[in-house]
């Protein structure tokens, strides 16, 4: 019974990771803005010209799209496309897998929906969004390379040619230690992001259903995740823009890296391009999770009932 919630959850996750790749992409692109001044200094040096120089326009999530395909072609919308099923395969799968066997665990035995209190839930959420991005770290550290190599100049790019090319490349040129890169920050993300995102799911869903406001079918599965999305990515954005940056940066041999850690990067982001900088890209955040979040869970709950008979 365990392993059905995990083939559930990966399947799932899969398909949601895959269709919502090119608002990903973008996304990632957007919170990379500001980092790089127009001279291609690395990111440390940009920070301490940043008073020089004036600050880059922002540009939103369209402009962004459009730009990279007419630079990079169409194409280019699936960059690290391959990183992202790895990522969903190894994170994904991990954390689903983990929170279905703990909501069955700690479901109230005398409730004939089967629920659990919402700490609960949340407390589930976080162990096993920990778990997941334990796993899938280095699946996630390709994935922002390979989304964001497209920005830099032909002579900067890493070039991968796959997600196995990507982490092949980093363990042998950089350490085994750097596919873990920014996994402190991949944790927290992940703990909040599952534990507002499957946490909100349930609670939403449970409130609907508890109120007659709607049957348990697809509207009601719509309704819920999308709400769920939009409180994950209130929660996670701020994060996300720092694990971005941290597994992005480029390390030179035998010079200081652009970042000494999260703190490090916060403090050198919201110095340089202000407070809200923290929430740059949450529109192709919220864009993304909303979409991601509603086709993850309208999937899972078509695939539980293909596969309630196994």
């Amino acid at each position: 019974m365990g392993v059905k919630g995990f083939v559930e959850g990966g399947i799932a996750s899969v398909i949601a990771g895959s269709s919502t790749h090119p608002l990903d992409l973008i996304k990632v692109r957007m919170q990379l803005q500001g980092e790089t001044p127009p001279s291609n200094l690395r990111p440390a040096l940009a920070f301490h010209r940043s008073s020089v120089h004036a600050p880059p326009a922002k540009v939103g999530p369209i402009a962004v799209g459009i730009k990279l395909v007419q630079q990079e072609g169409v194409a280019a919308l699936f960059s690290g496309v391959s990183a992202t099923i790895l990522r969903q395969l190894l994170y994904s799968t991990t954390r689903m897998g983990l929170y279905d066997m703990l909501k069955k665990k700690w479901s109230d035995p005398n409730s004939t929906s089967g629920t659990m209190p919402l700490a609960y839930k949340i407390t589930a959420g976080l162990i096993a969004g920990g778990i997941g991005a334990a796993v899938g770290n280095p699946a996630d550290v390709a994935m922002v390379r390979m989304q964001a190599d497209g920005r830099l100049p032909p002579a900067q790019r890493r070039n991968y040619k796959s997600v196995v090319d990507a982490i092949t490349r980093m363990a042998k040129d950089e350490g085994v230690t750097s596919l873990w890169r920014g996994s402190s920050l991949t944790v927290n993300r992940a703990m909040i992001v599952t534990a507002s995102q499957l946490a909100s799911y349930d609670q939403f869903k449970e409130m609907i259903l508890e109120k007659g406001l709607m049957r348990d079918g697809l509207g009601t599965h719509v309704m819920a995740s999308f709400s769920a999305g939009f409180v994950a990515a209130v929660m996670s954005n701020p994060i996300d823009v720092i694990k971005t940056r941290v597994m992005n940066m480029k390390v030179e041999p035998g010079a200081a890296l652009p970042y000494s850690g999260a703190l490090d990067c916060a403090l050198k982001t919201v110095r340089a391009e202000g407070p809200m900088a923290l929430y740059k890209g949450f529109v192709p955040t919220i864009s993304r999770q909303g979409p991601f979040t509603v086709v993850l869970f309208v999937t899972l709950e078509r695939v539980r009932k293909l596969l309630k008979d196994f």
